[in-house]
């Protein structure tokens, strides 16, 4: 049995196919992940995350600390509620982990990490702590809840909470806006609009339940998967990790390496990466073929020189089959990918699969 999350029995309840997910015992689907992932691109549903970490960061020295853990700057959050996503990187120029920063108070940032690298970036952060006046403070006491899909905004409405409603109609994306016990952001890993609530553990399950009278439908890790792979977004462990560096994962963008005075950690790695001239990309393959990609198949280029796939499925809202992959430097619009030994031909392309917010009928 794996770790539970307060909305455990709440899924079970629902009728929810449980499985191993970092560990923990989490919703796969709800009876059908191909009807969740149409439910948020072409309304609404909702996903507990609450297996992921919240650490808040407090303390006079909480900004350069952060500055110097964090391969983004978070002096771009120019005002309290604003959110930063960014890299945690190793010397080598490695990804540690990826995450959301969000500006609560100059004392207090809040980061939420993902479930299965938790223990790993918590030690790393911690072994950063010595030279910086804070504390790290892990939030086991919330829970987690996302709603997304493009009618969220219509659907939060409807619990007639002012501080809800006052909130999703006033916060920009990667803004935030906070209560006593309510947290909310303009984040998602859809490519829908959409918003996390953090609450604490007490009142996780009542939230859940007054979400789906509102009108949400409950949606799991399958659908979660495909929606994010459409959007284009890495997946940690699979799209990048240790060994892979932000300017080879389509994330160069979420690299700072203005102030030169700022030294983040894996800033020097980088900047001998980028003079030395990056060697492999990351690109977007739709596969032209009837058949299904998936992670770790082999992808033959025109000139012979060989990549291979890091996440693959198949695409509801295009109806063919995606994948992200990691090839060599070069100028390629198509290629071969090899599933169970034959090859299949591919388009390369650049992600996202389809536009952020999506409307897209099927």
């Amino acid at each position: 049995m794996g770790k539970r999350t307060i909305l455990y029995d709440t899924h079970v309840a629902m009728g929810a196919k449980m499985v191993d997910f970092a560990g923990f015992d989490m919703p796969l689907h709800y009876g059908s992940q191909l009807e969740e992932h149409h439910q948020v691109r072409q309304h609404a549903g909702i996903f507990d995350v609450s297996h992921m970490v919240v650490v808040d960061v407090l303390g006079t020295g909480a900004r350069d600390y952060l500055r110097h853990l964090l391969a983004n700057d978070i002096d771009k959050m120019a005002h309290r509620g604003s959110a930063l996503y960014s890299c945690m990187l190793n010397e080598q120029g490695g990804v540690i982990d990826d995450l959301i920063v969000y500006f609560i108070e100059p004392q207090h940032y809040r980061i939420v990490l993902n479930a299965g690298s938790a223990q790993k970036d918590l030690a790393w952060m911690e072994s950063h702590v010595e030279h910086f006046a804070l504390g790290l403070h892990r939030r086991d006491d919330l829970a987690i809840i996302a709603a997304q899909g493009p009618q969220t905004q219509a659907l939060l409405t409807n619990l007639h909470d002012p501080f809800i409603t006052d909130t999703i109609h006033t916060i920009g994306r990667f803004e935030c806006a906070y209560s006593d016990n309510l947290f909310i952001a303009r984040t998602g890993y859809t490519g829908e609009d959409g918003f996390e609530i953090i609450v604490p553990n007490s009142e996780a399950v009542a939230l859940w339940q007054r979400l789906c009278a509102a009108g949400f439908k409950p949606c799991g890790l399958g659908a979660r998967d495909t929606l994010r792979l459409e959007a284009g977004y890495n997946l940690y462990g699979q799209d990048m990790d240790e060994t892979t560096s932000p300017l080879c994962s389509n994330l160069a963008w979420t690299v700072a390496f203005q102030p030169e005075d700022r030294l983040f950690i894996g800033k020097s790695a980088l900047l001998a990466e980028k003079q030395q001239g990056l060697n492999q990309k990351m690109v977007g393959l739709v596969l032209l073929d009837k058949g299904v990609l998936r992670s770790h198949q082999r992808v033959l280029l025109a000139d012979g020189k060989e990549g291979i796939t890091t996440s693959g499925s198949f695409s509801p809202t295009l109806g063919q089959s995606i994948a992200l992959a990691r090839i060599p430097k070069g100028d390629y619009d198509h290629c071969d990918v090899i599933i169970r030994d034959k090859p299949y031909k591919a388009q390369i392309v650049k992600p996202p699969f389809i536009p952020f917010n999506s409307s897209k009928k099927h």
